[in-house]
């Protein structure tokens, strides 16, 4: 079966004349001047980058997810191949509603019918990894119901064996191959796929971020049954909504186009600074809006199988270097890439500063509709390059997400201003990290840790003097010293704050 579908791989990468893009790139080689002399020479109407795609699209719905996750990566892509990737459309053929029901028979061990009230056997979504059916619980509540293909772990397998032998003829047979580390990027798409495979992770994720906004205006998220749910059924509540894509629907029906911009920018930032975890895939077809009663003018949230994380140290770099761009400070981001280590250690901030600063000054000051943030981040990976500076796998997923973003808003509202909606919400976040609120959160949350450790000290100090070995006694002193330093400052953090609180409390009494 593997020797047929590389067979029928190699058939369509020659119709679509691939093989003259690997000669290209390959002339300069022994391998390119052997290869030359077996295939060819041809000519084509259409550009190599939309041969790639038409190739893609003709291989089948995981060829087609791993162009549009590459799609994202502008780090490695030249800016033609890359517009030309995030083409692609995941328009995948349902299965029979047969194999719909024997998958979930086998999952449950009964049948649909003594599972659920009612099932519509027309299926309402379909993709390369699960199609999407209505039905209803036993006590009616309305639920979707995501089903994972018959079969499709076994070709995903076998097709991701097929990239990485494809790969890793690419790193042996072109000139950039090593730099471009298509082996990385292939593992990062098994990663990615690995997970939305396994519909239990999905139904966590939507669960997470539906808690994350539990009390929102902006977003809803649908309820998770987890008493229905495994490893290939995941079932949550039915959202009603209209497709973020269908404007003229929305403006007909009175939604403030230019509020729902705003609120997708808050939305987008509150998961990424407030949460840490975010919706990494934000297109048009996995968000509706909600048009009736309340709620009218909310997004909704759906597939929820591919979502980003970001640590504490992440969200402050991002929200430093976010201010820093706002405020056009370029040596402050310079040197935050230096401190960092996202850049050499021996790099001229001054010089990195110049070169930030000739790719983002010339974006202020402009509405949306009037800036091209793939142009922008085009640039920065350039400059990147240019400065040996190592991008961050963390960030790729919010780089595609900021992507997506910028899309929705030109849908909605090309005037919405990015950066003045976004600026005050950063530095809300900023006082909340580094203000006296703060403090006194970090505060109150090390208390338990300062109860546990202090009674502890003497017994400390007494086991590090009886040590009978000199240098593991010396190294416990120090550790004793350093923690009790810490406390030291803690609990002169302590003090002061509290002096701050009854000097603001006096000068108020003595208004």
């Amino acid at each position: 079966m593997r020797l047929l579908r590389l067979a029928r791989i190699s058939l369509v990468a020659l119709r679509h004349g691939l093989d003259q893009m690997i000669l290209d790139r390959t002339a300069t080689t022994r391998v390119g001047a052997c290869l030359r002399r077996v295939l060819p020479a041809r000519s084509f109407s259409e550009a190599p980058e939309v041969r790639l795609r038409l190739a893609l699209e003709s291989l089948g719905p995981i060829f087609v997810k791993f162009g549009q996750m590459l799609s994202t990566r502008r780090d490695l892509l030249a800016p033609a191949l890359a517009d030309e990737l995030a083409k692609l459309q995941d328009r995948v053929p349902p299965f029979p509603t047969d194999q719909a029901l024997a998958r979930l028979e086998a999952e449950y061990g009964r049948t649909v019918n003594e599972v659920f009230a009612r099932f519509d056997m027309q299926p309402v979504a379909s993709a390369s990894i699960a199609q999407v059916h209505f039905g209803a619980l036993p006590d009616g509540t309305e639920v979707a119901i995501k089903i994972l293909r018959p079969g499709i772990e076994s070709i995903i397998a076998k097709d991701l064996a097929l990239l990485d032998t494809a790969a890793a003829l690419i790193e042996r047979l072109w000139v950039d191959g090593r730099r471009l580390k298509p082996r990385e990027v292939v593992a990062e798409f098994a990663k990615h796929l690995d997970d939305e495979l396994d519909l239990m992770r999905e139904a966590a994720n939507c669960s997470q971020l539906r808690r994350n906004f539990k009390d929102s205006t902006q977003l809803q998220v649908p309820e998770v049954y987890w008493d229905f749910c495994g490893k290939s059924v995941m079932v949550m509540q039915r959202m009603h909504g209209i497709p973020i894509s269908q404007i003229d629907t929305m403006r007909a029906l009175g939604v403030d186009l230019a509020a729902l911009s705003r609120a997708g920018v808050e939305i987008f930032f509150t998961q990424v600074f407030r949460d840490g975890f975010f919706h990494a895939d934000m297109h048009p077809g996995n968000i509706l809006v909600a048009t009736e009663g309340v709620r009218r003018g909310q997004y909704i949230a759906l597939d929820f199988g591919i979502m980003g994380t970001l640590t504490d140290r992440d969200k402050q770099y991002l929200a430093q270097n976010f201010l820093a761009f706002f405020k056009r400070d370029y040596k402050r981001v310079a040197q935050a890439h230096v401190d960092a280590g996202w850049v050499p250690p021996g790099t001229r901030v001054d010089e990195f500063e110049s070169a930030i600063r000739a790719v983002c000054e010339p974006i202020f000051d402009k509405p949306l509709k009037d800036i091209s943030f793939g142009k922008t981040l085009l640039r920065l990976f350039q400059t990147a390059r240019r400065f040996q500076m190592e991008v961050q796998p963390q960030l790729v997923m919010l780089q595609k997400t900021l992507l997506n973003i910028e899309g929705l808003g030109r849908q909605l509202n090309p005037d919405l201003d990015l950066w003045a909606t976004a600026k005050p919400f950063l530095e809300r976040w900023m006082s909340d990290q580094v203000g006296p609120r703060a403090l006194l959160r970090h505060l109150r949350d090390e208390a338990p840790n300062w109860a546990g450790t202090l009674p502890q000290l003497p017994r400390l100090m007494h086991q590090a003097l009886q040590d009978n070995s000199t240098e593991q006694a010396r190294r416990a002193l120090e550790n004793m010293g350093r923690r009790i330093e810490a406390q030291q400052k803690m609990i002169y953090a302590c003090v002061a704050t509290l002096l701050l609180l009854c000097g603001l409390v006096l000068a108020l009494l003595l208004r």
